[in-house]
């Protein structure tokens, strides 16, 4: 894997970050780097396929757990969540610039 490769990756993943600041840009960054830079790194195309399937199965965990809120544990499962992804995104961005892949633990394949 090119350095350009590890650098790109290590940056898609920790652009997820920004969503616990901003939450639209933790969920368009990723999406965008994925799809400007697949082409000219091949390798993007697999860390921007582990990051997206783990950001549509954070919205479907989410989903889950805002009715839970009704009955309490929601509120927790919603912070577990949270410190979930924000341990994921740092792991996967460490890999990344290694030149690894990493699936996010709990993530559904939506793409392969």
């Amino acid at each position: 894997m090119s350095q350009e490769g590890k650098t790109w990756g290590m940056i898609l993943h920790l652009s997820m970050l920004a969503g616990h600041v901003a939450v639209l840009v933790g969920f368009v960054a990723p999406i965008v780097i994925w799809q400007v830079k697949k082409d000219q790194l091949p390798e993007i195309d697999q860390h921007g396929k582990n990051a997206v399937n783990w950001l549509l199965s954070y919205l479907i965990y989410a989903a889950v757990c805002v009715p839970l809120c009704f009955v309490v544990i929601g509120f927790f499962l919603l912070a577990l969540l949270s410190l979930a992804s924000v341990i994921f995104c740092i792991i996967a961005g460490v890999k990344a610039s290694n030149g690894e892949y990493w699936k996010y633990p709990g993530s559904i394949a939506f793409f392969r």
